[in-house]
């Protein structure tokens, strides 16, 4: 998962500053963990731990409060209430990839993926979005090649990745639904080479950058088989060492590391 969280660092100074290029300084001036990181490693905590995941998330919320977090997400993280608001918003995707990692079956992988995501959007395309995230990472993770997870996830979920990250980059604009994020996402990971690549791919396609690379990151991992060491010492400097402390024991307790 922390291919997730590495896309979400990088690709935070570029959400509203798209900058439609391959060609950055991969750790920019500022870069930064947002709600993204904070809610994908709450998740990874809920499953390491088996919290209360609704709980864990009014928690982590608490104690990032400014990590940029969404407005229907404040407002039930700050409420009492623990019952889903219908999002079908790509928050659904950026949170799950550590259930992509954890467990030993595509059957229940997409299990968990659907409970984890219907505490808070339980719309059709919010599940369908986290789910198709964390089966690209299953299958990425298992051996499955780019072609056969395309082909998986265009017949269990009916996205077009037929298309390519340099015909897509032009008119793509700022985006915050699972249905004109997650596929983007995945695409930018098919069309990539390595894990860094697959990176500076998703971040020049634009739109609400640190989400859409936050998915990639999570699937680049998984087919490349881990996060080049420069890249995770960066990471784990710019977490606090409280979120870099259960990042790291996931990785481990997954033989992610």
């Amino acid at each position: 998962m922390i291919g997730a969280v590495a896309g979400d660092i990088i690709g935070s100074i570029y959400e509203f500053h798209n900058i439609k290029t391959t060609e950055f300084p991969l750790f920019g001036y500022n870069c930064h963990f947002t709600d993204d990181s904070v809610l994908t490693i709450a998740l990874a905590d809920t499953l390491m731990n088996n919290g209360d995941y609704v709980e864990n998330l009014k928690w982590y919320y608490a104690l990032y409060p400014n990590a940029g977090f969404g407005s229907f997400f404040s407002r039930w993280a700050t409420s009492s209430d623990r019952e889903p608001y219908n999002s079908w918003g790509n928050g659904a995707a950026m949170r799950i990839s550590p259930v992509g990692f954890a467990f030993a079956s595509l059957d229940e992988t997409l299990q968990q993926a659907e409970k984890y995501t219907a505490v808070t959007h339980n719309h059709p395309e919010g599940i369908k979005g986290a789910c198709a995230t964390a089966a690209v990472i299953y299958l990425a993770r298992t051996g499955q090649s780019k072609e056969q997870i395309r082909a998986y996830i265009e017949t269990t979920f009916g996205y077009d990745l037929k298309r390519t990250v340099d015909e897509i980059r032009p008119t793509y604009t700022y985006e915050i639904s699972c249905q004109k994020t997650v596929p983007e996402a995945i695409i930018a990971f098919l069309d990539s080479n390595s894990f860094e690549n697959a990176i500076r791919l998703a971040v020049s396609l634009g739109g609400d950058c640190d989400t859409l690379t936050c998915i990639t990151g999570g699937m680049a991992q998984a087919f490349y088989g881990g996060v080049p060491a420069e890249i995770q010492t960066q990471v784990l400097k710019i977490l606090p060492d409280s979120l870099a402390d259960i990042t790291q024991r996931f990785s481990l307790l997954h033989g992610l590391a």
